[in-house]
């Protein structure tokens, strides 16, 4: 990330502000990955430790998407009403405390303890999420280019790292409260760095009418459709988030490390079609790929699930991450297409795609108590039917520059 890309197509390149600011993008997506993927890394030993089956993990579970769902309506107005930057360091102490409470609670068995910390981190990381896209969509239209991707890869990245060291610490049984505030406090430290890089968003015109509240974009077709789309890939990426790891261990039988390896391989497949997906979008455009990407996420979840032996399941995730690659983020760059109202329409996107996590890890809990945690994940191939109907929305949308 240390060098800016030649000017083309007449565009002029990044000054020493906007380069700051990409870089402080890339920087902010990739902790919120870590501490993430620090979290499902250690879902099992959450499980383990509260003594759940899959339906009370799912209904638990519920709490992050309960705590974003209610938070993101407002995202879009704090963030004009302060800034994304301002937004994004409340965020990451959110997401820091409340892991820190959902651990302590895991290791003294206190359901509700955990439940509150899971709501406070969902708060958090939902907020961070609206805020993050608008910033990143703000740089992207400074670069006149589509970055987007590579924005959600720097996530993915961190999601890596999160898991990569998730893993020894399972492995080694390092007590889950130790572990989450180690990673807790070198987010903070990261964050509240870079964040002073970040760009001002572009505000509306005088006498222009803006969604604050996500009111008015909550009525407007084009949004609502995207979010649908979104809707559908959160859930192909949610699903493997929150029991990709379970289902491999149920389903079958490894140890709980190679659950773990496995959801590593997922983020990494994510990571590459994210990282090669500006240079495909510029070639074929949003809505081809997008269709692509969803054919490619439902064949790898059924490879997953009936591949039984190794090979064909690790290329069955491979092809899964692949497809779960492009939807969100090219979800957040077309609501965020007109700069001047990019807050407001991103929070309602973001609502609508957060309320997968809502009912999908209670529903996956449920699927997976009746039918194994392994063969639930087919009825997530099957959300990829309507989110393949909702990518014409995604088509660039051409506004007046600001």
């Amino acid at each position: 990330m240390a060098g800016v890309p030649p000017a083309r197509d007449g565009l002029v390149a990044l000054s020493s502000p906007h380069a700051a600011a990409r870089n402080a993008v890339f920087a902010v997506f990739a902790f919120n990955g870590v501490l993430f993927s620090s979290f499902v890394s250690r879902i099992p030993d959450v499980r383990s430790g509260l003594d759940l089956d899959n339906g009370a993990l799912g209904l638990l579970l519920l709490a992050i998407a309960a705590g974003s769902v209610l938070a993101l309506p407002s995202a879009g107005f704090f963030i004009q009403r302060h800034s994304a930057a301002l937004v994004v360091r409340t965020a990451v102490c959110l997401d820091a405390g409340g892991l820190l409470c959902a651990a302590s609670g895991a290791v003294l068995g206190i359901v509700p303890l955990t439940a509150v910390g899971l709501f406070c981190y969902g708060i958090g990381t939902g907020v961070w999420d609206v805020a993050m896209n608008v910033e990143g969509a703000e740089v992207e239209r400074h670069l006149g280019r589509s970055i987007m991707p590579r924005f959600h890869a720097a996530w993915s990245f961190g999601s890596i790292a999160g898991a990569a060291i998730g893993v020894p610490m399972a492995a080694l049984h390092v007590p889950i409260p130790l572990h989450f505030a180690a990673v807790g406090v070198v987010s903070a430290a990261a964050v509240f760095r870079w964040t002073r890089s970040f760009l001002p968003v572009v505000e509306p015109e005088p006498g222009e009418s803006a969604p604050a509240s996500a009111g008015s974009a909550w009525l407007e077709p084009r949004t609502l459709a995207i979010g649908v789309m979104v809707l559908g890939f959160a859930v192909v990426e949610g699903s493997a988030n929150d029991w990709l790891s379970l289902a491999l261990i149920d389903g079958y039988e490894v140890d709980h490390w190679v659950g773990v390896a496995g959801f590593a391989v997922f983020v990494s497949a994510m990571t590459t079609g994210r990282l090669l997906g500006p240079n495909v979008l510029d070639r074929w455009g949003r809505v081809r790929v997008l269709w692509a990407t969803a054919f490619c996420a439902a064949l790898g979840i059924v490879l997953t699930v009936f591949g039984t032996v190794a090979p064909v399941v690790v290329l069955g995730i491979l092809i899964w991450g692949l497809g779960a690659s492009l939807g969100f983020p090219v979800g957040m760059s077309a609501a965020a297409d007109d700069p001047r109202h990019s807050a407001g329409r991103v929070a309602v996107v973001s609502t609508i795609g957060y309320t997968a996590f809502l009912a999908g890890p209670p529903l996956l809990g449920y699927l997976g108590d009746h039918v194994g945690t392994l063969e639930a994940l087919l009825a997530v191939a099957v959300l990829m039917a309507p989110a393949a109907l909702s990518v014409t929305a995604a088509r660039p949308q051409t506004v007046r520059a600001p």
